[in-house]
């Protein structure tokens, strides 16, 4: 078993506000935050933020498109309006480090490494997507890239990711695993037994919150006693920060934060990331639990249409440029969906072939139409 007997940090919370978050005060801060921090940045790694950023976004308009063209089944969760957050958590991770996330899971995908062209292929299930087709929307996976799921289960990424970290303690290894999940996640029995593992064996992981406020049709303060989720490892003396998730700079770097602490001192932290979901919690959801204050408020916190305008005002993204990568971005998503609309069908003989890691003995492949009994 991995040693538990190093010394155990204490467990603190802290907000890059400085005081108790409200949806009304938070939503001129991403304006800010980008303001301070474009200035200090240079000018190539701000665009290519940007292009990433909006990657993302259109990637998700053609997955919704093809999915109201059924062209996609199953279930389909989007990261419309989590770009910032996206890209920020994603940029502070080492190509050795292990991602486990929830079922909102594409744009994470493609920042971790795999191809837009077989994310995509896999949306529409077939054999060129990552999972050979038979994951779908929410179960990315991809080894190489060390992205190790997508899971469809709320909070059932928890208990794998923890475990993941105590492998890499067990193997005296400098990975660090991120663990993303939505804020309902936190309500999850799970959420508290991996904490408690993860801070009593000293293990490398960062559990990243992406705050929403709406945990699929419920308000966080509706849901949870403890509303500020960054304070909810105080119990476990984990460390907790929120940053607003509007802003892929201070996303960033309170992520690279962390996730170095967790690396160098073999302790597990928590970020909170707030943002605001621009649709309902699938595709298929029309929202009708928001008011029209709140739909406007959402529309109003885009952090792809901020962050361009920060960089419109700093002088780093001309009209020019930002048609040029618009229209970059266009081609790739489109080359995307063609590369998907072109890839094969599995064939039904494989339906079974990835149920089991390994051979198993009486394994039943017994297709719908087959008899129960063998003749």
């Amino acid at each position: 078993m991995a040693d538990t007997a190093k010394a155990k940090g204490g467990g603190t919370a802290r907000s890059t506000g400085g005081r108790r978050r409200s949806r009304k005060d938070s939503t001129t801060s991403a304006a800010r935050g980008a303001t301070s921090g474009v200035a200090d940045e240079k000018p190539e790694v701000l665009l290519d933020y940007y292009r990433r950023m909006l990657l993302v976004r259109r990637f998700e308009e053609r997955t919704g498109q093809a999915y109201t063209q059924a062209r996609i089944g199953g279930y389909c969760h989007l990261n419309l309006g989590e770009e910032a957050t996206v890209v920020g958590l994603m940029d502070s991770l080492q190509e050795r480090d292990y991602l486990y996330t929830n079922y909102r899971d594409h744009g994470y995908a493609i920042h971790k490494g795999m191809s837009p062209r077989r994310v995509m292929a896999e949306l529409y299930g077939r054999t060129d997507g990552v999972a050979k087709g038979w994951g779908g929307s929410m179960h990315m996976y991809d080894t190489e890239t060390r992205m190790l799921g997508g899971y469809g289960i709320v909070g059932g990424q928890l208990p794998l990711a923890t475990g993941a970290a105590l492998a890499v303690s067990y193997r005296g290894g400098d990975e660090i695993v991120m663990c993303q999940m939505g804020d309902g996640t936190t309500n999850i029995g799970a959420w508290h037994e991996a904490l408690n593992l993860a801070s009593l064996w000293n293990l490398p992981i960062v559990y990243a919150i992406v705050n929403n406020f709406t945990g699929m049709g419920t308000s966080v303060d509706r849901s949870s006693a403890e509303p500020d989720l960054y304070k909810r490892g105080s119990a476990f003396r984990i460390e907790g920060v929120r940053v607003d998730g509007r802003d892929v700079l201070a996303v960033r770097d309170a992520a690279t934060d962390l996730v170095e602490k967790a690396r160098s001192e073999q302790r597990p932290y928590i970020l909170e990331c707030t943002s605001y979901r621009l649709k309902g919690h699938s595709v298929v959801d029309p929202a009708k639990y928001r008011t029209e204050e709140q739909v406007a408020e959402a529309r109003s916190n885009d952090p792809v249409a901020d962050f361009a305008e920060q960089l419109e005002k700093a002088g780093v993204l001309t009209e020019e440029k930002k048609q040029e990568i618009s229209d970059s971005v266009k081609e790739e998503v489109a080359d995307a969906a063609d590369f998907a609309e072109n890839s094969p069908h599995p064939d039904v003989s494989t339906l079974f072939d990835y149920t089991y890691a390994t051979p198993v003995a009486n394994e039943s492949r017994r297709m719908p139409a087959d008899p129960v009994f063998a003749e």
